[in-house]
């Protein structure tokens, strides 16, 4: 998707200003982001090729109202810095498991600016958003196609998991209580994230501290059946000590 127009930090930022307004013009983006009008039209353009804004003469909107769109820009700073926490654990040359997700989105664009990854995900969403970069591989797995989320779940994506084993994968959540541990709003999807823990050596769940007040429908992940997570550091007390009693080592940015 994004190859020699792979979107820079300028070009994210406008996207997550796009994705909060109905609209917005070319002479406000410019002056919030400090650079001229004739950068923002070229930003503009490059994320409507990749077919991620509308634009409209003297300014952009929201292409739809499309569901991992609307993700990606919520706490967007937050969910950046963690995915930069998370893409430090990862060595250049290195094959990694992304379960679909917001914070995982972003954890991909991290990885891409490493040396000969190789990312394993079920999220099509992902693997458009990275294609054509050159020093990333990309395998999708196969599946049932969710059009909303663009994921591929269930049996065939599970059976598919099973050619694979890594040492790490990255998993977002929707929701954590210490008696269920963490989960998600889709089953299906918390199967997909269940069989991609059991081809890892170490379990990484990547989510906002706004998870930690949710709680998903489907059980997802076992509290002790993860090893890492990284949240951000307005995570509560409590919480940081209900996960450290299941031994997670807890990282904060």
């Amino acid at each position: 998707m994004v190859g020699d127009d792979f979107l820079n930090e300028r070009q994210l930022a406008i996207l997550n200003m796009v994705s909060n307004a109905p609209k917005i013009n070319v002479s406000s983006l410019s002056k919030e982001l400090g650079v001229s009008q004739v950068t923002i039209r070229q930003d503009l353009r490059t994320l409507e090729n990749n077919g991620m804004l509308k634009r409209f003469h003297g300014g952009a909107m929201p292409v739809s109202d499309d569901d991992m769109m609307k993700r990606l820009s919520f706490n967007f700073e937050v969910k950046t810095a963690i995915a930069q926490e998370a893409a430090s654990l990862v060595s250049n040359g290195e094959t990694v498991l992304i379960e679909s997700g917001s914070t995982n989105v972003l954890l991909a664009v991290e990885l891409a600016k490493k040396n000969n990854i190789t990312i394993i995900t079920n999220s099509a969403f992902i693997s458009r958003y990275i294609s054509g970069i050159n020093n990333i591989k990309i395998i999708l797995l196969g599946g049932d196609y969710q059009h909303e989320s663009e994921v591929l779940v269930g049996p065939l994506t599970r059976k598919c998991l099973k050619e694979f084993h890594v040492d790490k994968v990255f998993i977002g959540v929707d929701g954590f209580s210490p008696s269920t541990g963490f989960t998600c709003v889709n089953l299906m999807r918390a199967e997909v994230a269940h069989a991609m823990a059991e081809q890892a050596d170490k379990v990484i769940v990547v989510t906002d501290s706004s998870k930690f007040n949710m709680l998903g429908v489907a059980s997802q992940l076992q509290a002790e059946d993860v090893d890492i997570v990284i949240t951000d550091t307005n995570i509560s007390a409590k919480d940081l000590e209900i996960l450290k009693s299941f031994d997670i080592e807890v990282r904060s940015v």
